[in-house]
Parts: structure tokens; sequence; C-alpha cells
């Protein structure tokens, strides 16, 4: 079986997680649908949980990381902001800078996993 090596950095306000790994992928999803269901699904959750998880980093944070437009005769959509942006781009460049800087420890670590 071959290993996996994750990162799983988690920034919390009070007892809530603000930003985390999850947070991030629907916010990466979200950029690339322009939807929270069509986000939601291809993460496969529910809308529900996907506008919860949004609305909870949206109140943790100083300004929103996500606007949404309602829908109407030409439909919603659903934007990331520069503060959504900002997240993205920070939290990979933590993920890239912690995997190079900690590569020879992961590496030491691996092996001392069973075949």
């Amino acid at each position: 079986m071959k290993s996996k090596v994750q990162f799983r950095l988690r920034i919390y306000r009070d007892d809530s997680i603000a930003i985390g790994p999850g947070k991030v992928q629907l916010l990466e999803a979200i950029a690339e649908t322009g939807s929270i269901s069509a986000a939601a699904r291809r993460l496969g959750m529910s809308y529900r949980r996907a506008w919860l998880l949004v609305d909870e980093m949206n109140r943790a944070l100083g300004s929103p990381a996500v606007n949404t437009a309602a829908g109407g005769a030409h439909g919603g959509g659903t934007a990331l902001t520069t503060v959504g942006q900002k997240i993205l781009q920070h939290y990979r460049a933590i993920e890239s800078t912690a995997r190079t800087a900690a590569a020879a420890d992961i590496a030491a670590l691996t092996r001392l996993l069973a075949p």
C-alpha cells in the first residue's frame, strides 16, 4: 500500500474552524463553477452542508470570502471576493512551503512505514 502525505492546516476562530482544507477545497470549487450548488455536487456534499461551511467561514472573517447573488431570470451566481482569493493563495503557499521545508523529515517518516 502506498503512503500519502497530507498537511492539514486549520486556522480557528474561537471554537470553529475559520479556514481549513475542506473550506479551501470548497472555495476552489466555487471559483471554478461559479455556484455553491455546483461546487457541492463536485465535492459530493449536500448544498446545505456547503452553504453552512460558506456561512461559517464568512462569519469568522473580517470580510466575506464569498459573495452570492440570488437566482432570477438570469440565474444567480457565486464568486470569491478578494478575501476568498487571498485565502486560496496564502493557504496553498503555506502548504507548498511546509512540504518543501519538511521533505527530508517526511521521507524519514515514510521509510518507517510498513511495506
